[in-house]
């Protein structure tokens, strides 16, 4: 028989069922890949009607806990919910920010020397002079930039990288903003090299490529020590 300090008390009932759900997973008593009891008995031991149950496992299920299979039952595919990545970058420091984009970047760099088409080579130069362009200010030669190492993701022809370098730019445009009117990059080395990655995906080195953008970003990280 269920105690009843395991069974949901208060409302709203559907967010308490999920965390409650997800104790008892990560307690153990539903392994990965184990199918949870059916719908009637879970519903009994927690205490709440089908419907309630039914949107707390949408819910786990939304947050990569649970999957529900037709025909088959809910079975548990992790034991953590998986944080939205607003959440995660906002308690984040800048320099993990630029340490996950080196890793990001650095093989995207390599993938567009060898994948990128006359039309992402055209972004990627148009892109790079207009982040070279005396008399902006600090906000307009951070989006100057970023939309600069987007085209270099986007020209890797990887929708993962794409879609993680998109998740970063609101973390990272506001830190580059702060960096910047502090701690002025001087431009001619900043803008050589982006020339020097720019130029090794023109010429279809992905050693380069990726050598170059490594090396740009460590500078880059160096800046926030």
């Amino acid at each position: 028989m269920v105690s009843p300090v395991s069974q949901v008390q208060r409302s709203p009932l559907a967010a308490q069922t999920a965390q409650l759900l997800l104790a008892r997973i990560r307690d153990g008593e539903w392994p990965l890949g184990h199918r949870l009891p059916g719908e009637t008995t879970l519903a009994a031991q927690l205490g709440v009607g089908r419907s309630t149950l039914r949107e707390a496992i949408r819910e786990l299920a939304g947050k990569g806990v649970l999957d529900s299979r037709q025909g088959a039952g809910v079975f548990v595919t992790a034991t953590e919910a998986v944080e939205d990545w607003d959440t995660i970058l906002r308690r984040t420091t800048i320099t993990a920010v630029i340490e996950a984009r080196i890793a990001i970047e650095a093989e995207a760099a390599a993938l567009a020397a060898t994948r990128r088409t006359p039309a992402d080579l055209r972004a990627i130069r148009r892109t790079l002079t207009a982040r070279g362009v005396t008399g902006q200010s600090i906000p307009e030669h951070v989006d100057a930039d970023a939309a600069f190492h987007r085209a270099v993701v986007v020209a890797a022809h990887n929708d993962v990288l794409t879609q993680l370098f998109d998740a970063f730019l609101p973390r990272l445009r506001l830190a580059m903003i702060d960096m910047l009117k502090i701690h002025p990059v001087p431009d001619e080395a900043d803008h050589a090299a982006h020339q020097e990655l720019a130029d090794s995906i023109a010429d279809r080195d992905p050693v380069a490529a990726a050598a170059a953008s490594r090396s740009h970003l460590a500078s880059l990280k160096e800046s926030y020590s």
